[in-house]
């Protein structure tokens, strides 16, 4: 719940005075990847409650809010908020709320005060003008439908990757997290050479990086 009402508390920094309706366009893999989470975990929901396994949905909910949202996706959303090209940071700023709003949807039967609350303060941003969450419909697997964000999955797990074992270097090795130092790639393969290119950016900003060659 703590974790919940930081990563609402970086949303709504990060949306003040913005407001949107519908579902987003994402621009970048990073919001094409957490739509596609999106759209598992509430596949996954579902057929927990069918079977009456809330054991089980409380796990799914728990590892996709804690571990995919509040942490990966809201660090990957950072350098495009805070990038040069404004319609990434536009999207992203969609996207951040949209899935928040459906995740305290996904959540509210197991933690009904909280996610009433955020979401009070999220709803207004996306044109939502229902008086409580209980009265939201519940997420369906059929309202992901059409979206095939494979590539980006697989994209932004490589990335994933990537700034993990980069962070573990930087740490082993006692670099101060201020410090900028150039990252020197080996054996690289042609998937892997598109991939640094295309998250040149990401990588720099989430491990510090002065130069890649």
């Amino acid at each position: 719940c703590n974790k919940l009402w930081n990563a609402t508390r970086f949303v709504l920094m990060n949306t003040e005075g913005a407001s949107f309706t519908g579902a987003p366009q994402p621009k970048t893999d990073a919001e094409r990847w957490i739509l596609s989470r999106l759209a598992k975990v509430a596949t996954e929901a579902q057929t927990h409650f069918a079977a009456y396994r809330f054991d089980l949905l409380a796990q799914s909910l728990y590892e996709f809010a804690w571990n995919e949202f509040c942490d990966w996706f809201v660090e990957l959303a950072k350098p495009a908020l805070q990038g040069e090209d404004a319609d990434a940071a536009n999207s992203t700023r969609h996207t951040l709320l949209f899935v928040l709003e459906r995740l305290l949807s996904l959540l509210h039967p197991l933690i009904p005060f909280v996610t009433e609350e955020l979401w009070q303060q999220v709803a207004p941003k996306l044109g939502i003008d229902g008086k409580t969450i209980m009265l939201r419909p519940y997420p369906q697997p059929s309202d992901f439908a059409g979206q095939d964000y494979a590539a980006s999955e697989a994209d932004v797990e490589w990335l994933k990757a990537m700034v993990t074992v980069l962070r573990k270097i930087r740490s082993e090795l006692n670099v101060a997290p201020s410090k900028t130092v150039p990252l020197l790639l080996a054996d690289c393969g042609a998937s892997d050479r598109e991939r640094v290119a295309r998250f040149d950016s990401q990588l720099r900003f989430l491990t510090r990086l002065e130069s890649i060659a």
